[in-house]
């Protein structure tokens, strides 16, 4: 995604760009494809509501900066109720498709795994760095490699579910559309059958990290197992929350719980298990996920996984421009600089982009304005952030400036959050049309 847009970005300005992939030729656990901006963790780029969500606001700020990620994303936009979900796999052939097209950019496939000397550079390696680079930047930053482990969901052939239990409806019918209303396939539970799944979860065999592998995992993706070891009632405060929704086969009979799955796929015959991400091995997976009412004649066209992923410490590595300090001639972009999600890791490829393209061309450009949700993010990955207890972070108005004169608290959240996107989109505005 960071790779993608960030050769997008500074071709568009002028800059002759090669992209180095080192796939297909070495392969990652998570990716099957050779396409850029290939996604693997889901088909979501999360709420597309700019005023009143951090990452829609996010989306806005990279549709006006011409982004290839939003553009395609947004042709190949799937229903999903108010988020931004993506037919994956002509999204990235789209996305491969357009960057080869375009008469500043080539592509040279191969592993690079020694940091280079001169030129200038970009390291988006995406959430699968490679071992011999991997050990190039923690060699030259001195500091151990951070890393954290990230889960995938299965995914669910469509045609292999019992409609006569599971329904179509998405969360308070929210969607202007009736596809989008109906765009989460529901699949209800009784408090018995949730409670037998807690129990059959918790004593699942699960892939176990490997000695010396201490490290955690991205809140805003944990695994299943995960959240239910924190309280048997986590996951029915999370992803299997049975609220908006009225069973249709049994309306006067609220569940218990709520298993919502998505379409992954344009045709709708394939689906993702919402917020299912799992570290189950396959046998006991199966097994597990067919006591869910309506997958238990399920077949999967691809069962969850476990990676690891690593980041470096940008608070201390990365000046505001997104270089490293040590070796300003090389940027980093993406999940690597400690960002978490697709939206966010291109965002940073957005910026990184632009500001070594505008490095290269003699007319260097300030970073993004604090108050963007860019400025926002780039300056939390690169000081805002401390560096003692830097972890993964999604975009969130928790970042921003506080803006005079507003309401603090749940009761002024609505208000508060619109002043800060109107102001955002402004300084955004503001920002590109000096580069224009």
């Amino acid at each position: 995604m960071a790779g993608s847009e960030a050769a997008w970005q500074a071709a568009n300005m002028g800059v002759n760009v090669v992209i180095h992939e080192m796939r297909p030729k070495v392969e990652t656990f998570a990716h099957r494809t050779g396409n850029l901006a290939e996604m693997v963790c889901s088909n979501s780029f999360r709420s597309d509501d700019s005023e009143q969500n951090a990452v829609g606001l996010l989306h806005w700020e990279m549709r006006a900066a011409n982004g290839v990620i939003m553009q395609t994303a947004d042709k190949h936009r799937l229903p999903a109720g108010g988020a931004l979900a993506v037919d994956r796999d002509p999204f990235a052939e789209t996305v491969t498709e357009t960057l080869m097209a375009h008469p500043n950019i080539s592509v040279e496939y191969g592993e690079i795994n020694k940091l280079p000397t001169d030129g200038h550079w970009i390291i988006a390696t995406g959430p699968l760095t490679s071992a011999g680079l991997g050990a190039a930047i923690q060699q030259e930053t001195g500091a151990d490699a951070l890393a954290f482990f990230d889960a995938i969901a299965p995914i669910v052939y469509a045609d292999s579910i019992n409609m006569d239990v599971a329904w179509l409806q998405s969360r308070y019918d929210k969607g202007e559309t009736e596809e989008e209303q109906k765009a989460y396939l529901n699949c209800p539970m009784t408090k018995d059958q949730y409670e037998s799944f807690i129990d059959a979860l918790l004593a699942a065999d699960k892939t176990e990290f490997h000695e010396g592998e201490t490290a955690g995992y991205f809140d805003g993706c944990l695994p299943i197992e995960v959240m239910a070891e924190r309280g048997r009632e986590t996951l029915r405060f999370g992803p299997m929350k049975p609220v908006g929704l009225t069973n249709a086969h049994d309306p006067d009979n609220k569940p218990y719980a709520v298993v919502q799955l998505r379409r992954d796929n344009a045709l709708g015959t394939l689906l993702n298990i919402v917020g299912f991400q799992t570290k189950m091995k396959y046998g006991a997976q199966t097994e597990v996920l067919k006591m869910i009412p309506g997958l238990e004649d399920a077949s999967f066209a691809r069962l969850g996984g476990i990676h690891r992923n690593t980041f470096i410490n940008s608070p201390t590595l990365l000046d505001d421009q997104m270089r490293l300090k040590s070796k300003p001639h090389i940027r980093f972009a993406g999940q690597i600089t400690g960002v978490e999600g697709y939206v966010e890791s291109a965002a940073m490829g957005l910026l990184a982009g632009r500001l070594a393209a505008s490095e290269i061309l003699g007319q260097p450009m300030d970073t993004a304005p604090l108050n963007t949700a860019m400025g926002a993010l780039v300056h939390h990955i690169t000081g805002g952030a401390e560096a003692k207890t830097f972890q993964p972070m999604n975009v969130n108005f928790g970042l921003f400036q506080p803006v005079e004169g507003l309401k603090h608290g749940r009761r002024g959240r609505k208000e508060r959050y619109k002043a800060y996107s109107d102001r955002a989109k402004a300084e955004w505005q503001s920002w590109l049309d000096t580069q224009a």
